[in-house]
């Protein structure tokens, strides 16, 4: 009999610490599942997900913003070096140039005369020797050799910095020029045709961006005889 009372007690106190410790809950009638959530922490933040989703990770924060916005970084396309627009006759160069003012393109824009498709002569030269430097050097060298009709070009084209040798009407005349200045020790000349001009012009644009290369083809589409190239 003792013992039984004994281990009754026992478990009744056991029964009593394990209530006071909170394992067995309380029985003041808010034990129900809402009102545990309440006592969670973050209980705000909880929500119900499919089973589907339950087994994937959730998305990095701003992932779907991420994915949408331009990459960091991106260098912007860079503009042409040079697009040119022709062939017009001159009246039509006229209402085009006309046209372009609007766009106050300063030195970005620059005017040239076509060249012809007849040869109108030939030039007994030395090819472009890229600088008045190099140019007036050779000059030296064709008089000591006793060359003395030579014509340094230094004008803007790109025969800028040959040296003429002279201009012929007929290629067999530049050819027997050729011959003498051989003769005479000349190695690096040679005869080049030269073309008739034309009564064609183009206009040519430098450091043209996206912007201004879409500006410049609305204009143009106004002259369907032309076309849009780089510069040559």
């Amino acid at each position: 009999m003792l013992k039984f009372i004994f281990w009754s007690l026992l478990a009744v106190n056991g029964a009593l610490f394990a209530y006071g410790q909170g394992y067995l809950g309380h029985f003041s009638g808010n034990e129900r599942e809402p009102a545990r959530l309440l006592n969670q922490l973050n209980a705000n933040q909880l929500t119900i997900v499919s089973a589907e989703r339950a087994g994937h990770p959730p998305a990095a924060a701003g992932g779907a913003d991420a994915a949408s916005a331009p990459a960091e970084g991106k260098a912007a396309p860079q503009p042409l070096a040079c697009v040119e627009i022709g062939s017009f006759v001159i009246a039509d160069a006229r209402r085009f140039e006309a046209r372009l003012a609007a766009l106050e393109l300063g030195d970005r824009q620059s005017r040239r005369n076509l060249p012809g498709t007849e040869i109108s002569s030939y030039i007994v030269h030395i090819p472009p020797l890229g600088s008045k430097e190099a140019a007036d050097k050779k000059a030296a060298e064709l008089r000591a050799l006793g060359v003395t009709n030579y014509f340094i070009m230094s004008d803007n084209t790109p025969m800028r910095w040959a040296i003429s040798l002279g201009v012929f009407k007929s290629e067999s005349a530049a050819q027997n020029q050729l011959a003498a200045l051989v003769k005479q020790g000349v190695r690096s000349a040679r005869v080049t045709p030269r073309m008739s001009g034309s009564k064609l012009l183009a206009f040519q644009f430098r450091d043209v961006d996206a912007e201004l290369q879409g500006k410049l083809e609305q204009i143009r589409a106004d002259f369907p005889n032309t076309q849009t190239h780089g510069c040559r």
